[in-house]
């Protein structure tokens, strides 16, 4: 049996709405996809709210005519600037004559980290471990039955701020749509890029977008760090129109057609004017421009990782996504030179929308779907024991 279900994720210069079959056989299919620019958010507040409705409505519509349908309910991405990630370490003594992790000890030690919450302004929208240790044992996200007389736990949430998801259903209700739930937009990339075996390690995932960068680590099934910048790379694109004199769409397209590194085989890039003309600038010019505003973020970024407290050991990956460097050759490159550690490019999960400005919007998709399917289906063991807990 088919179902379809509807997403929409509100990136910094765009908004995109993804219509996709699930069924048990293929578990998911885009059949329609839409994409309207817009300005964006800023300060956790719209740039230009006027026009925030017909950008979503543009979106909805666009993705409902190529997948022939109509939709009334739509599940919308909480966007990193809108929401905030807390982490408490919890635990609680082991009982009986012959101390063993039992599923109440772990039901506990969630009630109590639940307490831990319940101050924080905002709305819980995700909550999840990072891992679970038996006395002085190794990490792990498989505890039931181990031996031992204390159990600890990292368990991570993800709040949401109230603005963000009054309004969003608020401008729903007002094209004729309703909020069907509200999901972590950083929580699904992460989960959908970043394999279990990389998050045992302790993974960074960095998305540089247009007007911000999130800067994540990920631990186990969990965010156990998150960061917005207020950079990306619409900023690089405007010191680009500022120092060339010209507009900003295009510096916008020198942008995306720069390479990084000494390997570079372009050595200038034209510009068509207003008045039909063409004028050229030389790779130097353009580099004396582009290059101190990259620096800048990547600083940024370094900072906010050396900040965090995070511990990296010297496995833990680094990815980058997002349309601020990813896509430039040589931008992963040049990115890993500043942090002196490998950079990775995240894996293709699709077919279609495979490039990085797309991957926060399959990212949620993939959550909203793993979520539905999880409180669909009748699951045992401890894997359904774990996925009826970690969802908030």
């Amino acid at each position: 049996m088919r179902s379809s279900i509807s997403v929409i994720d509100f990136g910094t210069s765009k908004i995109v709405a993804l219509i996709a079959e699930v069924s048990a056989r293929q578990r998911c299919d885009i059949i329609g996809a839409g994409t309207t620019p817009y300005d964006g958010y800023a300060g956790s507040r719209w740039n230009n709210a006027a026009a925030v409705n017909e950008a979503i409505s543009a979106s909805i519509a666009t993705a409902e005519e190529q997948a022939r349908t109509s939709v009334k309910s739509v599940y919308a991405g909480v966007p990193g600037q809108f929401s905030k990630v807390y982490s408490f370490e919890i635990k609680v003594d082991l009982q009986g004559a012959d101390p063993r992790v039992t599923s109440r000890d772990i039901q506990t030690l969630f009630a109590m980290a639940d307490e831990q919450v319940q101050g924080i302004s905002g709305t819980p929208i995700h909550r999840s471990p990072a891992w679970f240790v038996v006395d002085d044992g190794k990490k792990t996200l498989e505890p039931l039955n181990q031996h031992g007389s204390e159990l600890r736990a990292l368990i991570s949430y993800v709040i949401a701020d109230r603005f963000f998801i009054e309004d969003i259903t608020q401008r729903l209700l007002a094209i004729g749509r309703t909020a069907a739930g509200f999901f972590s937009t950083p929580m699904g990339e992460a989960m959908l890029f970043i394999s279990e075996a990389d998050r045992d390690r302790t993974a960074l995932l960095i998305d540089i977008g247009y007007l911000n960068t999130d800067v994540m680590a990920v631990e186990g099934d969990a965010i156990i760090f998150h960061k917005t910048l207020p950079l990306g790379g619409g900023h690089i694109a405007a010191d680009l129109a500022y120092g060339l004199e010209i507009p900003l769409e295009s510096a916008e397209q020198i942008k995306r057609g720069y390479e990084y590194g000494l390997g570079s085989s372009k050595n200038s890039f034209d510009v068509l004017l207003s008045n039909g003309a063409t004028q050229t600038f030389t790779r130097d010019k353009v580099s004396a421009i582009l290059l101190p505003r990259v620096d800048e973020i990547c600083e940024a970024v370094i900072k906010a990782v050396r900040d965090s407290a995070v511990r990296l050991g010297n496995w833990s990956p680094v990815y980058l996504t997002g349309g601020g460097l990813a896509i430039n050759k040589g931008g992963r490159e040049y990115l890993s030179e500043k942090m002196e550690r490998p950079v990775r490019e995240l894996p293709r999960k699709a077919v279609k929308l495979s490039s990085a400005i797309y991957s926060s919007s399959l990212g949620l998709l993939d959550l909203i779907i793993d979520t539905r399917n999880s409180a669909n289906a009748s699951q045992s063991g401890i894997r359904g024991f774990f996925r009826s807990l970690t969802s908030a």
